[in-house]
């Protein structure tokens, strides 16, 4: 294929997937992320997150590395990299007494890419989800002998596009900064389907659009020819975005979940919540790998201050004082090749492995099914998520140019442990797809 057509290909993909991501709902079905701004992502190229999600101190020439804007000056001057990953998992919810429930997701996870601008300058581009909210769940109620069913049902996320850059001023150290537009849609719901009768409905929607960055660093201290420990530290500072709420109580006719663009029989209020306060928060993040030519081996840790940031109350109807926690997570992962040069394709497989630990950001309403009037709404608890990860960094050869690409594929397996009773527990079982592409764009052939 012509070098110019295979380069202007690729540039039509990045833009046709990018406007997929931007057009569809990730998928969830947790109920927690009803709660606060959905479930945090973090999202990570394939290949970290097989080895446990360690990013901050990956300094790789063939990989992109968002995570850490500082590895993108890594990058030569004749290559250019392009990363897709794609999901597809199945999560199985657990009341703890009865109820067992699966659930099937798939999801464009991220896509990114990455080039040069001058010697030990590199850039990168791409877009990433921030959350997602997704929930459907109910129950039946009564009230002076009269049942009704009550269902809560949640919409939409967070995503980012990001622009970076790093520089290599002085050798084995490396600074870089991302530049994001963070922007995205949610929808929260209350819906009362009586045994007879208008169907009534609680509505909140808001946007939120904003601007964010994150400054990293990176420092690589050469024991010898292949042996090589790098230290990796980023931050990045809290938001204050604003927006309006806008709630909605409607009647239908049915239930407008089962009809999808039912209009409203007759609308009883509709108001706005203008000027609203939503912060997002510090972030703190650092990292270590030691590498060697078959070997490598990290560990990260990640803090965020959520503790008494602002967020409407109208939402969930918890207090700024118990609505959010302190975050911190930790991973440490690991990869071995047996021989990366070798004529043996099995001896050029990257093996890799890691693991996993965190606690959720947001804490939670829990109703004592024991006392469902006094018990209602009464606590709050949260949970924690334990992680393992597996998977395969598959090499192929351009001999075109010589440049070696990697099809990652990992599997993971993820348990959220609820602290309180009566609160759901889930296991996630998770497997990745991602293709690194590499490609010779920037050298001056005498012919094509």
């Amino acid at each position: 294929m012509n070098i110019r057509k295979k380069r202007f290909s690729l540039l039509i993909a990045f833009l046709s997937i990018t406007t997929v991501i931007i057009a569809q709902q990730v998928g969830s079905n947790s109920p927690y992320s009803r709660y606060g701004y959905g479930l945090l992502m973090n999202p990570v190229p394939s290949a970290s997150e097989a080895m446990g999600g360690i990013s901050y101190g990956l300094r790789r020439s063939q990989q992109v590395n968002w995570v850490n804007p500082a590895s993108y000056s890594k990058l030569d001057t004749l290559t250019f990299i392009f990363d897709l990953g794609i999901s597809g998992h199945m999560a199985r919810m657990s009341d703890g007494v009865s109820d067992t429930r699966d659930f099937y997701n798939g999801n464009l996870d991220y896509v990114a890419i990455q080039f040069p601008l001058f010697r030990k300058i590199g850039a990168s581009i791409g877009l990433l989800p921030y959350s997602k909210m997704g929930y459907n769940f109910g129950d039946v109620r009564s009230v002076s002998n009269t049942q009704y069913y009550e269902t809560y049902r949640g919409t939409g996320g967070l995503n980012q596009i990001y622009g970076g850059i790093a520089w290599e001023p002085i050798q084995n150290i490396s600074i870089g900064a991302n530049f994001s537009y963070l922007f995205g849609n949610f929808s929260r719901s209350s819906v009362v389907v009586p045994a007879s009768g208008l169907v009534g409905e609680t509505k909140y929607g808001y946007s939120l659009r904003e601007f964010k960055y994150d400054l990293g660093m990176q420092f690589t201290y050469p024991i010898d020819k292949v042996r090589s420990v790098t230290f990796g530290a980023v931050y990045s500072p809290r938001l204050n975005a604003r927006a309006d709420v806008n709630p909605t109580e409607m009647l239908y006719t049915s239930d407008p979940y089962n009809t999808p663009g039912l209009t409203p029989s007759q609308v009883l209020k509709t108001d706005t919540l203008t000027n609203a306060s939503f912060q997002l928060p510090h972030t703190f993040g650092a990292g270590v790998t030691y590498s060697t030519g078959r070997f490598l081996v990290g560990l990260d840790g990640t803090y965020q201050l959520w503790k008494d940031l602002e967020y409407p109350d109208v939402l969930d109807n918890l207090s700024q004082k118990n609505r959010f926690n302190n975050a911190f997570r930790v991973n440490a992962g690991m990869e071995y090749v047996i021989d990366p040069m070798s004529q043996n394709y099995f001896h050029r497989v990257r093996f890799r492995g890691g693991l996993s630990y965190s606690n959720s950001y947001t804490n939670f309403s829990v109703n004592d099914p024991n006392d469902p009037v006094n018990g209602a709404g009464k606590y709050t608890g949260t949970f924690k998520e334990y992680g393992v990860n597996v998977g395969l960094g598959l090499p192929f050869r351009d001999y075109m140019s010589g440049h070696v690409s990697m099809l990652n594929i990992g599997f993971g397996y993820t348990r959220q442990q609820p602290d309180r009773d009566y609160m759901i527990k889930q296991d996630m079982f998770k497997i990745t797809i991602g293709v690194n592409i590499n490609e010779l764009w920037f050298f001056k052939r005498q012919f094509n």
